[in-house]
């Protein structure tokens, strides 16, 4: 495997590319192929056998466009399909997990609100992770139903949107928590409209910092990290329109390109 090959990156849609800009943040230089299946979006209200089918067929499209490593970028994929997806090729696989064991370690007032879709909260491996960490803590688990969507369709601070979000969060609020963990790759888009929402005190986390440090951590296991000061390339691929994209990674316009592609 060559250094210069891009690392993979897959998300039922535009949400991992918030996990995409932590790895971007942490390995400035490493070329990257996002691929975005907006076309199959949400994963999080499919069966696990669709969420495995779609997860094999992007890792599939990644590996023949020479990817040395794959980034899950997606809660439902992972916490559905990562174990398959390593059972089945060779090449190193990232996934990404709710950060339940931080909020649970740190929480003062005892009780955690998660916000994932039903995916993940209904998955095997959230569910025992979830066990491990959370025996004397009270969790809130809300599944964020509708938000992916409205995601997707670029409207972040649209009424439905706050209305949505007040509806989701109203049970966590009243339960006192102080550690909101954001289940979903997609979610960190709503950093800014949860703040305003959530009282001052709550503390919001995601996953996207561990996920760059365990690929950076992998890379360089395996010799695979491209040289400093080189500029890489940084390739989208959407097969739904390319707007939502664009909106959300409007810092980087003059860095990557975004196309539509189908896969």
């Amino acid at each position: 495997m060559d250094k210069n090959n891009p690392i993979g990156v897959f998300d039922s849609g535009v949400g991992g590319s918030s996990i995409w800009q932590e790895i971007h943040k942490l390995l400035p230089f490493e070329n990257v192929i996002y691929l975005a299946d907006s076309k199959n979006a949400p994963y999080g209200n499919k069966s696990s056998e669709e969420i495995i089918a779609l997860s094999i067929k992007n890792v599939e499209k990644l590996r023949e466009l020479d990817c040395k490593i794959i980034v899950v970028a997606c809660n439902t994929a992972t916490t559905n399909a990562v174990w398959t997806l390593r059972e089945n090729y060779k090449i190193p696989i990232i996934g990404i997990e709710p950060a339940i064991k931080p909020a649970a370690l740190q929480t003062t007032s005892k009780s955690v609100g998660i916000l994932a879709t039903k995916g993940t909260l209904s998955s095997t491996l959230f569910s025992k992770t979830a066990k491990e960490f959370t025996k004397d803590i009270s969790v809130v688990e809300i599944i964020g139903e509708g938000l992916v969507l409205l995601i997707e369709a670029g409207k972040l601070d649209s009424p439905e949107m706050i209305s949505l979000l007040k509806t989701h969060t109203k049970p966590m609020i009243e339960a006192n928590i102080d550690y909101l963990v954001l289940g979903c790759s997609h979610y960190p888009y709503l950093i800014p409209q949860l703040k305003k929402i959530l009282p001052e005190n709550v503390k919001i986390i995601d996953s996207g910092e561990a996920v760059a440090r365990q690929t950076k951590t992998v890379l360089q296991s395996l010799n695979l990290l491209r040289e400093e000061n080189t500029t890489p390339k940084l390739q989208f691929y959407t097969n739904a329109e390319t707007d939502t994209l664009k909106l959300l990674l409007k810092d980087f316009a003059e860095k990557i390109s975004i196309e539509k592609r189908d896969f």
